[in-house]
């Protein structure tokens, strides 16, 4: 079956509803207002999830200092003039101007289009290291943030219970692999709250649990500099985070983590966050890719080489004009925002007659958060670390997140969070939620 637009009408497919997906969808709200009113545009955005997820406050969403529902952004209340598709791209024949689509439940169908958004974003990037598809979880999902979360305190209510060392050590370990953002920020924020849960455990010490951290490379968070990089690896192990660099994960087969430098140990959580790649669906495209798989672009975000074609973001080898000649954009949330409102004011810009304008950011700097009150940034050049840094960082992403909606929960939650003591309470049953039924059946 074949879903084919009007004649009379364009229709943009934007594919993803993650940060490009969304702010792109947003701004062709705002600049072809008019044209969506008369019919003359239509806008269908195709996502396998309902909702955005701003993954800077993930770690802060597993510590427990954010709602877990005020860092995802629903895609019908805020795109309510486009049309959200729950599914995925299974293909896309740009030559032919249509996308495979895949629902949650159906049967796969083809939707034309006459401009192509393409947004899906990145993957973690994995290796094949024996036990890791078993054993591993990422941190790239509200859902995952939440696992890691309530696994960390069912951890420690278990514990209070064994009485075998070895498996209560197994037990209180916990391995993160990437020395990125997201594998500090986590590691960082779930020691924090693990800490502070010992409190509630008189039958547990902080010694008795055990944070490591897995780098393969010599130093951690390169984005900030190599002297606070220095000071971040200082202060995780003044936390007694065991900060393992130049090593990587050779096996972790039923949960025995094997390092390259030779140690071998039980861990029972093991979180990877070691980088990112471009996602797959883009080599099931006609459109030109570089040799690490992302759309190649023009410094207006067209695709090279293509009409109707745009894409930004994770997925897309954008060229930095304010680098030097062969850099792109790095893949990081400051670029993908700002693309992604250029994207949108260019795309009008076309529809309307007009030439586009090229996208060019100087990156400002990075932020990142080591925990409550803690952390590193560097800014137009001034590095900060400490309570600076972790308000910057919060004030930073705080002004990120989209929609008025979401920044009043976010601020409201940390408001509360300075009367009201941290919640470190465990809701793992939720994720096996016919268990007590199933028994009362038996």
């Amino acid at each position: 079956m074949t879903v084919a637009g009007s004649p009379s009408r364009t229709r943009i497919l934007i594919v993803g509803g993650g940060y490009v997906g969304l702010y792109t969808a947003m701004r062709l709200q705002k600049r072809l207002a008019a044209e969506l009113r008369s019919k003359r545009v239509e806008i269908i955005v195709v996502d396998p999830r309902s909702y955005m997820t701003y993954q800077p406050f993930l770690p802060e969403a597993a510590a427990g200092s954010v709602e877990p529902r005020h860092v995802v952004v629903p895609l019908r209340r805020v795109l309510d003039k486009c049309e959200i598709l729950t599914g995925r791209i299974d293909s896309v024949d740009h030559a032919r101007q249509v996308a495979r689509i895949a629902p949650t439940r159906g049967e796969a169908y083809d939707l034309t289009y006459e401009v192509l958004v393409l947004a899906p974003g990145s993957v973690a990037r994995t290796l094949p290291i024996p036990g890791l598809a078993e054993q591993g979880i990422g941190f790239k999902q509200v859902e995952e943030a939440i696992t890691l979360r309530n696994q960390v305190l069912d951890k420690l209510d278990i514990a209070t219970t064994i009485t075998d060392h070895a498996a209560r050590s197994a037990l209180l370990t916990f391995v993160f692999v990437g020395g990125g953002y997201a594998g500090i920020e986590a590691l960082a924020e779930l020691e924090d709250m693990a800490t502070y849960a010992t409190r509630y455990y008189p039958e547990l010490s902080k010694g008795d649990i055990r944070f490591v951290l897995v780098e393969a490379t010599g130093r951690i968070l390169p984005e900030v500099g190599e002297d606070l990089g220095h000071y971040t690896v200082e202060e995780l192990r003044k936390r007694r985070i065991d900060v393992r660099l130049n090593t990587r994960l050779e096996s972790c087969v039923g949960g025995h983590v094997v390092l390259s430098d030779g140690e071998e140990f039980e861990a029972e959580t093991i979180v990877w966050t070691a980088g990112v790649k471009a996602n797959p669906v883009l080599a099931r495209t006609d459109l030109p890719l570089d040799d690490s798989g992302r759309v190649r672009c023009r410094a207006d975000l067209r695709v090279e080489g293509v009409e109707g074609a745009w894409a930004a973001g994770d997925c897309a080898a954008v060229p930095d004009l304010t680098a030097g000649p062969g850099a792109t954009t790095s893949p990081s949330a400051q670029h993908a925002v700002r693309q992604a409102k250029r994207l949108g004011d260019n795309i009008a810009l076309v529809l309307n007659g007009r030439e586009p304008v090229a996208y060019a950011h100087k990156h400002v700097g990075s932020v990142a958060s080591l925990g409550l009150h803690k952390g590193v940034a560097q800014v137009y050049g001034v590095k900060l670390r400490g309570w600076p840094a972790w308000f910057m960082h919060r004030s930073y992403h705080v002004s990120r997140v989209p929609t008025f909606n979401r920044k009043m929960r976010v601020i409201l939650d940390w408001t509360l969070a300075l009367f009201f003591r941290r919640d470190v309470v465990a809701l793992g049953s939720l994720q096996a939620p016919r268990d007590a039924f199933s028994q009362a059946t038996r």
